[in-house]
């Protein structure tokens, strides 16, 4: 794949698969997809959910709140999340079967215990960024393809952030996987494409390579 453009694996950790505190169904299924398009990339950059015990968008850290219920907090509307992927913890750790080890880079997101964050580039407030832009930037790259989990969060996130900042951004379908929580993924896609990003699949890589 040209020098221009970079693959961004978005939370492929144990917390989000099968056996994880925020389990998507099936998720564990797109990793030797994620894993067999690492060797069309010499630019990959790895996401990972890294939240303090105490963080904002835990529903343990509200009396009286469960998880999937909705708060307001300054920067908008939050969904609270049961506990997952705790700094330090196994349920942090990357999934042990992808097998990227030519990859550069790991953003580690959602650090700050009062803001949550979904993209890769910015946090949710949409004011304090992780520096990826940047290091992209550095690096001449200014075309993302976009996999992992969850595609109606954390990938669709990235995706609108990845656009609204100039770069050329695809999400390669079947290397991704949704949680769908009240048509959120419909609704993700529908976000996504309307604001430029183009929605694509393996195939489309691996006959272009």
């Amino acid at each position: 794949m040209q020098q221009n453009a970079a693959l961004i694996v978005v939370d492929v950790q144990k917390g989000f698969t099968p056996g994880g505190n925020l389990a998507v169904a099936g998720a564990d299924q797109i990793i030797p997809n994620i894993n067999q398009l690492g060797q069309y990339f010499s630019n990959i950059v790895l996401t990972q959910d890294w939240h303090p015990e105490n963080h904002i968008s835990f529903a343990d850290n509200h009396a009286d709140k469960a998880p999937y219920e909705m708060i307001q907090l300054d920067y908008g509307s939050q969904v609270l999340w049961p506990s997952h992927c705790v700094q330090g913890t196994e349920d942090a750790e990357l999934h042990p079967e992808l097998n990227l080890p030519q990859a550069q880079l790991v953003i580690r997101k959602g650090c700050h215990p009062h803001i949550d964050s979904y993209s890769a580039f910015m946090e949710a407030d949409q004011k304090t960024s992780t520096g990826l832009a940047g290091y992209l930037r550095e690096r001449g790259i200014d075309t993302v393809f976009i996999v992992g989990i969850a595609t109606d969060f954390c990938v669709a996130w990235t995706a609108i952030d990845a656009r609204k900042l100039g770069f050329q951004t695809f999400v390669i379908s079947d290397a991704t996987k949704g949680i769908d929580l009240n048509g959120s993924l419909q609704h993700a896609w529908q976000d996504m494409l309307a604001q430029g990003v183009k929605r694509i699949y393996m195939k489309d890589i691996i006959q272009a390579a």
